[in-house]
């Protein structure tokens, strides 16, 4: 159980802040208000300065909370139940009411679950489920990996208790995971209770009656991941270069001035090969960091940009206007206000010839926390054919998205005419470049192979035929149509989704040439049809979720979100109709795993304590929330990391990557146990695990939009 037991405080208002504070800053609350009630003065509640979810959830906070708190107390039927009242508030002072033991509740209720505990045996998605999907918590015993001695077994039957009263609503036994073998990627055995029977909305858990365990609390609702895909649509707006993030829209722990715009900085950055020419220097101001670091790179976005358009695309219900970014209630959902941002930068990285330059950045790494304080100078990196025509995909596919909108019907005729220039210069290319950067300007290698820009060139031909009709594009499709990605990849759209989401988008096309479309359509249903196991039967995996081995590299979180989207295609071009519920309960199972159902128990996401995560990402790799400052650890921090950002994911090569053999976990574990929530620095880096990127967060954006109750399979 998280914050204060329910049987304590049936308050709204009271209750709803406790159960998503960390217990420190319970804590902290407690003695604030016994010092001042026990004073005679009226007590100032504690108002944690990150609380990002009281401003999207309009939770009232602060005095206000205070004067209620007070009356509420004042209600009570003599001044003994008041001081009743006092003591419990100083029980917590001291020790924020003691856990009870086993022997005391655990068989009774169940041991309660502390926030930022350890995960137990049970897991669940700890935001919860909608009522009509499948339910299923995953139990573990673990076998091999650094958790190997905490051995597990479940009694004869499972139950599913709700959190207001404890009351038993379901029980039934746990079902062993096949025949109780272990599966090698987690080192797990496993078994799994399934309750989809029960789709009452409220507040529940799973508990065990023979060891008194119990999984972290959860919700049934409709709206159940509302609030969670706003928090991730958020990230994006923390993530912006040059902009201020100031009071109302920022939470008072992560403000920060605009970062880049002092001298040689992102108004006047400097062309990398004229460094000391001051005429070189143009307005790039604008745009996402792209990741962990402030760079920004024209090829890296269109791994997010398009897949967030997809999202609008396919889920436009799932978006409203009310994120509280700058631009909220302008009629405009704010997901295509955050999108905008990146395309105004875009629109400065093209040149008046229509090709794109490359990236911006500094020369050598800082960590620049908060952003703002970063003073070194920037400098961008020249044209590159990788980046123009990178450029004119993501131009073309959101003209089309951008144009239904009808406010935005001159913007999207502008982003049609600058993809047209920038197919046209990348065509007219005297050969393709491949080795632009150098990487002088840090850090990443923004090139593109040959290959990989014609597969580009013709994700920006489907979209530019359905704009324009114009045959030529059709051609250059047909010619280089097997340079697409997910004609060579198990899992469709797992490492180019921009790809295999244009193909799928061409086959419906009226115009498209049938061959074509028939080719794509038949492509896609024999990948779901296959044996890649991203597919059907679910109970490849014990966590509901399989992946190969393989895939458990820097960034699997990613590839994992795209399965969700991998699944539901199979419905939406209806190409196995025999079983849609199944491939929808596949995609799920993704959604569940990043939220808690993995060997780790911990919900892939920064800091969402406050969205009703009971474990979390603690730390992440970012200049913003480095070790030793007030953004490091959402749990021993006064900050934390800002929370909905995306982490890496297990990488069962991080030793590979730079992490040290001795760092156990992730080194030397199964390949879903390759993690540590940490955000270390050289020599022992957590980058290729725990750093967040644009393009993971998109992936998780569009497969949490198809679960967000207002979204429709369009």
């Amino acid at each position: 159980m998280t914050g204060w037991p329910a049987d304590v405080c049936r308050c709204p208002v009271c209750c709803a802040p406790a159960r998503s504070t960390p217990a420190s800053r319970r804590c902290a609350t407690a003695t604030t208000a016994l010092s001042k009630s026990s004073g005679g003065g009226r007590p100032t509640m504690w108002t944690r300065p990150s609380s990002e979810a009281f401003r999207i959830r309009s939770r009232p906070t602060g005095p206000a909370v205070a004067d209620h708190r007070m009356r509420h107390a004042s209600t009570l039927p003599n001044r003994w139940l008041r001081l009743a009242v006092i003591v419990v508030l100083g029980s917590l002072a001291l020790g924020c009411l003691t856990r009870p033991s086993q022997t005391q509740a655990g068989h009774e209720r169940g041991a309660p679950v502390r926030l930022n505990s350890p995960p137990t045996h049970i897991l669940v998605d700890q935001f919860g489920y909608r009522p009509s999907d499948a339910k299923v918590a995953v139990l573990r015993s673990p076998v091999e990996g650094y958790d190997s001695g905490q051995t597990f077994e479940p009694g004869d039957k499972l139950e599913l208790r709700r959190a207001a009263d404890h009351a038993i609503v379901f029980s039934a036994p746990a079902r062993p995971w096949r025949d109780g073998r272990v599966q090698a990627s987690s080192g797990d055995r496993g078994w799994w209770f399934d309750f989809s029977s029960i789709s009452e909305p409220g507040r529940y858990y799973v508990h065990d009656p023979k060891t008194g365990q119990r999984s972290a609390p959860f919700r049934i609702d409709g709206q159940v991941y509302d609030d969670v895909l706003k928090t991730a649509v958020r990230m994006l707006y923390y993530q912006r270069s040059a902009f201020p993030k100031r009071a109302p829209h920022a939470a008072r722990c992560w403000r920060d001035e605009a970062a880049y715009v002092g001298p040689r900085q992102d108004r006047a950055a400097r062309d990398i090969a004229r460094r000391d020419d001051p005429a070189s220097a143009r307005d790039l101001a604008g745009g996402w960091f792209d990741a962990g670091d402030t760079n920004l790179y024209v090829t890296f976005a269109g791994d997010a940009l398009h897949q967030l358009l997809l999202a609008f695309q396919h889920y436009p219900a799932a978006f409203s206007d009310d994120y509280n970014i700058p631009e909220s209630g302008n009629g405009i959902p704010d997901l295509v206000d955050e999108m905008r941002w990146q395309l105004e930068w875009l629109k400065k990285m093209q040149l008046e010839d229509g090709r794109s330059l490359l990236k911006l950045g500094t020369l050598k790494h800082r960590e620049a926390s908060p952003p703002s304080s970063d003073r070194l100078p920037r400098y961008y990196v020249g044209p590159c054919t990788s980046a123009t025509i990178s450029l004119a995909s993501m131009f073309a596919h959101a003209a089309l998205v951008l144009r239904d909108i009808p406010s935005l019907s001159v913007y999207a005729d502008d982003l049609q005419a600058r993809a047209l220039r920038a197919f046209d210069a990348f065509r007219s290319a005297d050969g393709l470049q491949t080795d632009c950067d150098d990487q002088t300007v840090r850090a990443g290698d923004a090139d593109r192979s040959a290959k990989e820009q014609k597969g580009l060139a013709a994700t920006a031909a489907i979209y530019l035929f359905a704009l324009t009709g114009e045959t030529r594009f059709e051609d250059y499709l047909r010619d280089n149509w097997s340079l697409l990605a997910p004609d060579d990849q198990p899992g469709w759209s797992l490492y180019k989704p921009q790809m295999g989401q244009a193909m799928l988008f061409y086959s419906q096309l009226e115009q498209a040439d049938p061959a074509l479309a028939q080719r794509a359509l038949a492509d896609k249903q024999n990948d779901a049809r296959g044996d890649s196991g991203y597919y059907l039967p679910i109970d490849t995996d014990l966590y509901r979720s399989f992946m190969k081995d393989r895939a458990y590299h820097w960034g699997s979180n990613a590839v994992r979100a795209r399965t969700v989207g991998s699944n539901l295609d199979v419905i939406r071009y209806g190409l196995d109709d025999s079983r849609p519920d199944d491939y929808r309960e596949r995609a799920l199972g993704a959604l569940h795993y990043l939220h808690g159902v993995n060997p780790l128990g911990i919900v892939y996401l920064s800091n969402m304590y406050e969205q009703g995560a009971t474990h979390s990402a603690n730390e992440i790799y970012h200049v913003w929330f480095p070790p030793g400052t007030r953004f490091s650890n959402a749990r021993k921090s006064q900050c934390g990391p800002a929370p909905g950002y995306l982490t890496g994911g297990p990488n069962r090569r991080a030793v590979e990557n730079g992490v040290p053999e001795s760092l156990r976990p992730p080194a030397g574990q199964p390949p879903q146990k390759a993690y540590r929530d940490w955000n270390g620095r050289w020599p022992d880096p957590s980058y290729p695990i725990t750093e967040p990127s644009n393009s993971y967060q998109a992936s998780y954006i569009y497969a949490l939009a198809a679960f967000v109750n207002r979204a429709r399979l369009q």
